[in-house]
């Protein structure tokens, strides 16, 4: 590490050891020791501050130039050639690059890096490789005109060195291993003006590393759950099956973001007899892979109580009586709306859920009065029916919470921005009017998820 040697208050150094004797090694030992481990701590609080991989590992490489070194890398192994012990073996590996830290002098000199996000393929024999083969720290020395990543491209061979146009100098490559598994590498260059690392600098920056891994592998744990309840999400949340021709349909589903797992938010559509069709959105508790698949059992018993030809509030009866006798199944809200064109008026039954918009090409937007009954999956089921007109102008709204609630405010004064939108002139496609709902109802950074279904009866 690049520091001065302790200072001593000129009063106490008669009571220091002589140079050379074993006291005065003791106590440079122990002086370095408590160095080392206020840097740790130091490295504790500054890396690991979120759970975004890309940030965890851009804090390691800021954390060590210029502290370490005049440049540093850090790059992570993708998951499936995460192996149960230390060693990947032999042959190119490929990695990320999460991190590229440089001085401003040797930034300007480097030539066509791969930039963070972009992967590479690490020849066999360089050190990166070495480190990732081995499982253990490389300690060398870099020729002039070497480069890690020079020219390279996904899929392509790169060399190992810091970057191209940064001159020769002193290289480290530190292993990073998490929960015994080797996740990646940190690699550090030192300048040939600068002092070559050594052993002390390795067995500090060894320990920099371990503690920034875990961190590292907390992120990508957490990216890797959220990559995975996303995908289950969107298979299980397949567009809403087609209603009849005399209903016009359109729907929108956004997750909350990348900082959060995706809830329980879903939303059908389901054909029945004489031109009718049933509109059903909801919301299961929670988030994540439990939510998204608590939410695709609803949605399938739903579609199996649909089938009876029940009316909306005797649905809403099945299927709390059915989720109830699981314990398995977390509670969610749900407002069915049996549409009849033919007729001109809509049905609607609720399950705590949030109530229906009408849209009117006159006038500012309606919320409709609904009895609200308990949430599905309480066995408390009492819900009541009530029928409002449904002209073929107008057009109806259905949403989750995530739409209007805010955290600091009262959900009248949130439901209440419902009632000030208006209906663009002309009769605009609903996939128009969502992009109009959206932008002037949904908050700028959601704290859950929004799933919105608009229908308008067609003439």
């Amino acid at each position: 590490m690049r520091s001065e040697g302790p200072g001593t208050d000129p009063g106490e150094a008669e009571a220091l050891p002589a140079p050379g004797s074993a006291g005065a090694v003791a106590l440079r030992a122990l002086l370095a020791d408590r160095a080392r481990l206020a840097l740790l701590d130091e490295a504790a609080e500054g890396i690991g501050t979120s759970l975004d991989l890309e940030a965890t590992c851009a804090e390691l490489a800021r954390f060590a130039v210029p502290r370490f070194a005049d440049l540093a890398s850090v790059e992570i192994l993708p998951p499936e050639a995460l192996p149960t012990g230390l060693t990947l073996g032999s042959g190119p590996l490929r990695a990320r690059r999460t991190a590229l830290e440089a001085v401003p002098a040797l930034r300007r000199r480097l030539a066509d890096p791969v930039p963070p996000g972009g992967w590479v393929r690490h020849r066999s024999g360089c050190p990166t490789s070495q480190c990732l083969e081995s499982g253990q720290v490389f300690l060398g020395h870099q020729r002039p005109g070497s480069a890690d990543g020079q020219g390279a491209r996904p899929e392509q061979h790169a060399s190992c060195e810091a970057g191209a146009g940064a001159g020769s100098g002193s290289v480290l490559v530190v292993p990073l291993r998490a929960r015994g598994r080797l996740i990646g590498v940190l690699s550090l260059l030192r300048s040939a003006q600068g002092t070559p690392f050594d052993e002390d600098d390795t067995v500090t920056v060894q320990a920099v590393a371990d503690r920034a891994a875990r961190s590292i592998d907390n992120a990508r744990r957490h990216a890797l759950a959220r990559d995975l309840t996303m995908e289950l999400q969107r298979a299980l949340l397949a567009e809403p099956g087609s209603p009849h021709a005399n209903l016009e349909l359109a729907s929108r589903y956004l997750p909350c973001g990348m900082s959060a797992m995706v809830g329980g938010d879903w939303f059908e559509t389901i054909r029945l007899s004489f031109g009718r069709t049933l509109l059903v959105i909801g919301d299961v508790m929670g988030h994540g892979v439990e939510a998204a698949v608590d939410m695709n059992a609803y949605r399938t018993l739903l579609r199996y109580v649909a089938a009876t030809d029940l009316p909306p509030h005797r649905i809403l009866r099945q299927l709390d009586h059915l989720t109830s006798q699981s314990d398995a199944t977390r509670p969610a809200t749900c407002l069915l709306a049996l549409v009849e064109p033919a007729r001109h008026r809509c049905t609607f039954a609720s399950a705590g859920h949030l109530p229906p918009t009408l849209l009117r090409p006159d006038g500012p937007a309606q919320l409709l009065a609904v009895p609200t009954g308990p949430p599905l999956g309480t066995g408390l089921g009492d819900y009541q029916a009530v029928v409002h007109s449904l002209d073929p102008e107008q057009v109806l709204l259905l949403y989750t919470d995530g739409l209007v609630e805010r955290r600091t405010e009262d959900i009248d004064d949130s439901l209440a921005r419902l009632t000030r939108l208006r209906r663009l002139p002309g009769g605009e496609p609903l996939e128009d009017l969502l992009d109009q709902v959206l932008a002037t109802v949904a908050p700028a950074a959601p704290d859950d998820d929004i799933a919105v279904l608009a229908a308008r009866i067609r003439v």
